[in-house]
């Protein structure tokens, strides 16, 4: 446990804590919120996916853009990687391939706040398993 020094210690400490309960409280409702999933297999971080996802996580929260940013395995695009999933509120997932910094920044200039495709998409290869 860190040790506290002085005010500045403990109101670094409240605001670190109160960022971890904000992206706890956006994972019981998902949805409304702009979902991103990092690939963070072996391929993934190799390529620099760390990094894409330390920046996204400060931009996105300097912009004040509500996201749920999470880490996953291997999407199967070792190929492309770095690779992101960006689910927008109501829409399909879309899978961008080679993001580095500026590609991230690109992805959220145009794709997240303003709806429009970016070069980079990855068609899907992949289809959800319906049980019904």
């Amino acid at each position: 446990m860190t040790k506290v020094k002085s005010l500045a210690d403990l109101k670094k400490m409240q605001e670190d804590l109160q960022a971890k309960l904000k992206v706890r409280e956006r994972g019981t409702d998902p949805e409304g919120y702009v979902r991103i999933k990092v690939a963070m297999a072996t391929c993934g971080i190799a390529s620099g996916a760390k990094g894409v996802m330390e920046f996204l996580i400060d931009e996105l929260d300097k912009r004040n853009i509500d996201t749920l940013i999470t880490q996953t395995g291997c999407m199967g695009y070792c190929y492309a990687e770095p690779t992101i999933e960006v689910t927008l509120p109501n829409k399909e997932p879309v899978v961008f391939g080679y993001v580095d910094i500026r590609k991230a920044d690109e992805i959220i200039e145009k794709y997240i706040k303003n709806g429009e495709f970016v070069e980079g998409i990855i068609p899907v290869n992949y289809e959800s398993i319906d049980n019904n």
